[in-house]
């Protein structure tokens, strides 16, 4: 039986996009309008935010607000640890998908000695760094610094030493160099790359279970598949960023939707089979903007049967 720990992250400071950050409050809305408890049954813990830096008229173009985004990281990575260490199951909800180097960092300090897998579930790579990012959002980032490589072959931005510097301090959060090995990365869903990301998925071989595929394939064998090729990792986390999801189907109500996605069920499919390995450590759901929802509060409440999905899954375990 695994004591479940509601984290709440409320920052967007990440994405291009603002209203990310209240994501989670969506999601407990959601929940409310169910006349649900859940967020009455679970221990939580708020993260301090920085949201307000957006503001800030001193902002690098490749990698924006990365100062706040690296403090925010920090932060994260130390609840994550914490309740590892005290023994709970940590679900983190997050605004925007930079808070996963945070995350990831937390599972990382709390387990040193161990090898941690990531299964990816998202519509995008998020392997880029300040050199290759076209966007300089650091939501777009995350993985580059979980492994640790700025991927310099593929270079477009000249960084300032500042921004390199801060860059350098993300990538030593929580325990010093990578987090993760690239080739102990899964993804799932993920459909929308550039080069850069592409380059990289193809140096390390890191496997893609594009939507096609699980489908045409089995899903239980996709995922059992992934578990083998992560079966040298000694604890997974898994990372759902809600524009996984077909947003025509769903929702446009996130960041940056990508048509062609899962749908809830098969999300709770993936997330559930990885769990019966008994290995996963930590979930994090992502990037629900009900600032962009076309349908009310559609992506928050969908996000919210899968989280309830889940948590059950977690607690029996």
């Amino acid at each position: 039986m695994n004591t479940i720990k509601i984290i709440k992250n409320r920052s967007d400071i990440g994405a291009g996009t603002r209203g990310a950050d209240m994501g989670i409050d969506a999601i407990e809305i959601a929940a409310i309008n169910q006349d649900n408890d859940f967020f009455n049954k679970y221990d939580f813990e708020d993260v301090i935010t920085e949201n307000e830096s957006v503001y800030n008229k001193k902002n690098n173009s490749f990698g924006k607000q990365i100062n706040s985004v690296f403090n925010q990281c920090k932060r994260v990575s130390n609840h994550v640890k914490v309740n590892l260490q005290e023994g709970h199951f940590p679900i983190v909800l997050s605004g925007d998908h930079s808070s996963a180097l945070g995350t990831i960092s937390g599972v990382k300090a709390a387990n040193p000695t161990k090898r941690v897998g990531v299964i990816w579930i998202d519509a995008h790579g998020d392997l880029h760094t300040p050199y290759t990012s076209p966007s300089g959002n650091i939501h777009g980032m995350p993985l580059g610094a979980v492994i640790s490589d700025d991927n310099l072959d593929c270079q477009i931005n000249e960084v300032d030493r500042e921004t390199a510097d801060l860059w350098d301090r993300m990538k030593n959060i929580g325990t010093l160099g990578q987090k993760a090995l690239p080739e102990d990365i899964v993804f799932f869903g993920v459909r929308d790359t550039e080069e850069p990301e592409e380059k990289q998925m193809e140096k390390y071989g890191i496997k893609n279970y594009m939507v096609a595929e699980v489908r045409y394939r089995g899903l239980e064998v996709c995922v059992n598949e992934a578990l083998e090729k992560l079966s040298d990792c000694d604890i997974l986390y898994i990372s759902f960023d809600v524009d996984a999801m077909d947003c025509d189907m769903i929702s446009y109500g996130t960041g940056t939707p990508v048509a062609k996605g899962f749908d809830d069920k098969e999300i709770v499919q993936i997330i559930n089979g990885l769990l019966a390995s008994k290995k996963v450590a930590c979930v994090e759901f992502v990037e629900v903007n009900p600032l962009l929802d076309l349908k009310g509060n559609k992506m928050a409440e969908t996000a919210f049967d899968v989280l309830q999905q889940v948590a059950k899954t977690i607690e029996k375990l």
